[in-house]
């Protein structure tokens, strides 16, 4: 129960109920997890006070962790994503390595987010967000900091793998989660405003592109470590794993909206979301679309400089723009994912994708590059938030962390693949074109993934699975 406050204040919320080491917070309804009562006078199990404090006032808390979430994000894709492109050129230049070890790389960070991804939603679920992000921050930087002291592709490997452990714990699940949770009717404005963080990065390559030229890339990778060790870390401690502990509903409803909110046993196990349809749709959609990022992200600048014969700090420019028209797509997907159909939405994007591709593919003058960066920045940006949203409004919050996890194990194989098809095919063959168009074509087919995708069945019998702890695996029919 929250205490009286004076606007701008820092409450202090005060839970009394009876401990479950397992579990550290309170239910919605102010019991301990597991279902055990507040009541004082059951059994002999000790009380505990919990004193927890987050700033009121005129700003609803939960867009205090979008901003947290932008930040964050902004690091990852400023630093990571989209600077990797320029680290490919330069290394290229000094070791000489090839176009499919250093996509190997990406991919290798890919699989490993892929594989951890069910062991990290659940963590997330069961310690919160914010513990994740903070030992993510610490890896993210670390790693920065391995990679400026690299001589051989196996200290590469091991460098980038501690680069791309830090980013994914660090980044879009645990941030997913906490912003699922403290939002409901706002869920795809929310989730777009943070991700808009990975967009505004990219307007960061031509500073990092500059510092790269400038300082050498390993100067540019350890003061990329230090400078994510002393924002990174900060940006953690505003993260936030659910409202009620701290005296608020999702959107910061009023107390009577309570009944208005969707109930708590409608939400999805991990295993009954596996059983639908919807679950397998968009996490194959969603892969297929990270063919296309994912190959954009390693080859772009690479393909510009190389092949099309422009300069890298005209690359950067094209990165930029794409970044630019990201962020635009991101806000429109933000406002309209809450009123259209965000599974039409997604699926428009992925023929959008296509098209972008076969653009670059056959890119004979910059215009063509430019409307390929507005293309795919557009459809990029509009999808992206989307997905996460999608997710939670078919399956809810509860579990949103652990379903997130398992999807990625599928959803990687798309952040893998691309960069390899690309690169192993430009190897080949000499030319970036046919990687491009088989991945052009790969993505068109994701739309079909979205479009089958319909919203699954409630699960069934949601009080009596509540009552049984949540171990219901029976659905209604979708």
């Amino acid at each position: 129960m929250s205490l009286p406050y004076h606007a701008g204040a820092w409450p202090v919320v005060d839970h009394n109920w009876r401990v479950d080491s397992r579990h550290p917070e309170p239910n919605a309804l102010g019991n301990a997890p597991g279902g055990r009562s507040r009541h004082p006078s059951r059994g002999a199990c000790p009380r505990r006070r919990y004193t927890v404090a987050v700033p009121r006032g005129r700003i609803f808390y939960g867009w205090w962790i979008v901003g947290a979430g932008f930040g964050l994000e902004t690091l990852i894709g400023g630093l990571m994503f989209h600077a990797y492109g320029a680290y490919v050129v330069l290394l290229r230049e000094e070791f000489g390595w090839s176009k499919t070890l250093l996509s190997a790389a990406f991919s290798m960070s890919r699989a490993e987010s892929g594989i951890l991804g069910p062991l990290q939603g659940w963590l997330t679920d069961r310690f919160g967000p914010r513990v994740l992000i903070r030992v993510g921050m610490l890896l993210f930087g670390l790693g920065f900091m391995l990679l400026s002291r690299i001589g051989s592709p196996l200290t590469f490997f091991l460098a980038f793998f501690v680069i791309a452990l830090g980013s994914s714990l660090g980044g879009y699940l645990p941030i997913g989660v906490a912003l699922v949770s403290w939002f409901r009717r706002r869920r795809a404005l929310a989730l777009g405003v943070s991700a808009t963080g990975m967009a505004v990065g990219g307007l960061l390559t031509p500073l990092v592109v500059a510092a790269l030229t400038r300082f050498g890339w390993r100067a540019t990778a350890l003061m990329s470590g230090v400078m994510i060790l002393l924002l990174g870390l900060p940006m953690a401690q505003l993260v936030r794993h659910r409202p009620e502990p701290y005296g608020y509903l999702p959107d910061g409803d009023a107390p009577g909206a309570r009944a208005a909110a969707p109930a708590a046993g409608s939400d999805f196990t991990a295993r009954e979301a596996m059983r639908t349809r919807a679950f397998w749709y968009i996490s194959l959609g969603h892969g297929a679309a990270l063919l296309v990022v994912s190959a954009v992200m390693v080859h772009l600048i690479g393909h510009v400089t190389e092949q099309l014969g422009y300069s890298l700090r005209q690359g950067a420019a094209v990165v930029a723009l794409m970044t630019v028209m990201q962020v635009t797509g991101q806000l429109a997907g933000g406002v309209v994912g809450d009123r259209l159909s965000k599974r039409v939405i997604a699926g428009s994007c992925m023929l959008a994708h296509a098209l972008a591709l076969v653009l670059l593919a056959f890119a004979a003058a910059f215009w063509m590059v430019v409307a390929f960066a507005v293309l795919h920045g557009l459809a990029w940006g509009l999808r992206g938030p989307l997905m996460s949203a999608l997710r939670a409004d078919y399956f809810g919050s509860a579990a949103f962390g652990t379903i997130t996890g398992i999807s990625s194990m599928i959803v990687m194989l798309g952040m893998m693949g691309g960069p390899l098809i690309a690169g192993v095919l430009a190897d080949r063959m000499g030319s970036y074109v046919p990687g491009f168009l088989v991945l052009a074509t790969l993505a068109a087919f994701g739309s079909v993934f979205f479009a089958l995708a319909t919203r699954p069945g409630r699960p069934e019998n949601p009080q009596n699975r509540a009552r049984s702890g949540g171990r219901s695996d029976t659905l209604w029919a979708p």
